[in-house]
């Protein structure tokens, strides 16, 4: 029967405009089964074995095609924040995790969980305007204050050393989210896939700056990588369930800290090792190795004691 054939077109939902564009059905089909896994998300576009299908404001902006081309796909890729809530409730295997998603670029949601996991990280503590003037009554200087949201590169980030400067800092945003200071030279960032370290290199911070970001004028260095911080890193992505992640750890007094995990982590560092991300994902991908994790309920390993207040 000609896809022309209108009966046919009403009933696999395709319009005459779409039976207009230069992609049929047919090769829809013959992509589907060249491409047997389907991202939303652009992180793995330019993979042979991936359809990337792009994100839409709406569901049903999908064809019918490409809607099965969804559900069949195991995992679903990159579904991005927008879609993986919904997949995950449907039951829909996802790589990466939903908690990825959820914890992007949420300082004060990241502080609660490792708090709550008993996760080694700075005392922080969050203050909303009626509260503010208890800050001084439980920080002393120098410590750090960020902007809850919006601080990726170490922008919004700050070293309060004065209650002008704190005043500063208030002035810019209702929600408070405050720190100790740990002093430091350097930190360490360590990037995970599927739970597992794929690189770690230290961030050294210039003499004048207290941030360590790359955009702020830190250094990469890969000398003397300590096991502890990888297994601290390592263990804290997965009672977390971060996947797909670049963790930042702070040794202080011979203690390691968990900082923050950043989702949107940088790619210079793969790229100084020679190290090409998209090609990893796609051996992980075609091993089985993130389908295997993306269907397999990761359990959470629960405190053995509450956490002290």
């Amino acid at each position: 029967m000609s896809l022309r054939n209108p009966a046919f077109a009403g009933r696999c939902g395709f319009s005459d405009s779409l039976l207009g564009r230069s992609t049929s059905i047919q090769a829809m089909g013959k992509n589907s089964q060249d491409k047997p896994y389907v991202a939303l998300g652009s992180r793995l576009r330019g993979v042979p074995e991936v359809m990337t299908l792009g994100v839409k404001p709406n569901f049903y902006d999908y064809s019918d095609h490409e809607r099965a081309l969804i559900f069949s796909s195991k995992p679903i890729l990159y579904p991005t924040r927008n879609y993986a809530q919904f997949f995950t409730t449907l039951g829909k295997p996802i790589f990466p995790s939903l908690e990825t998603y959820l914890y992007a670029d949420e300082k004060i949601k990241q502080s609660t969980l490792f708090y709550m996991l008993n996760i080694p990280h700075p005392r922080t503590r969050v203050y909303y305007p009626r509260h503010h003037r208890d800050i001084l009554k439980d920080f002393a200087f120098p410590f750090v204050a960020k902007l809850a949201r919006a601080s990726a590169q170490g922008r919004g980030v700050f070293k309060i050393l004065n209650k002008e400067q704190l005043q500063t800092y208030l002035g810019l945003t209702k929600v408070a989210y405050i720190q100790d200071y740990v002093p430091h030279d350097r930190d360490l960032r360590v990037i995970l896939i599927n739970y597992k370290p794929l690189l770690a290199y230290w961030r050294q911070r210039r003499p004048e700056e207290f941030r360590t970001n790359l955009s702020q004028g830190g250094s990469i260095h890969f000398d003397s990588i300590p096991s502890k911080a990888l297994e601290l890193a390592q263990d804290a992505a997965r009672k977390c369930r971060l996947n797909d992640v670049g963790l930042d750890l702070i040794s202080h007094k011979g203690k390691w800290y968990l900082i923050e995990a950043n989702m949107k982590y940088g790619r210079k560092g793969l790229r100084m090792k020679g190290m090409d991300l998209k090609g990893i994902l796609r051996e992980k991908l075609l091993s089985g190795e993130l389908t295997a994790a993306s269907e397999r309920a990761t359990e959470v390993e629960r405190p053995q004691n509450p956490p002290s207040t």
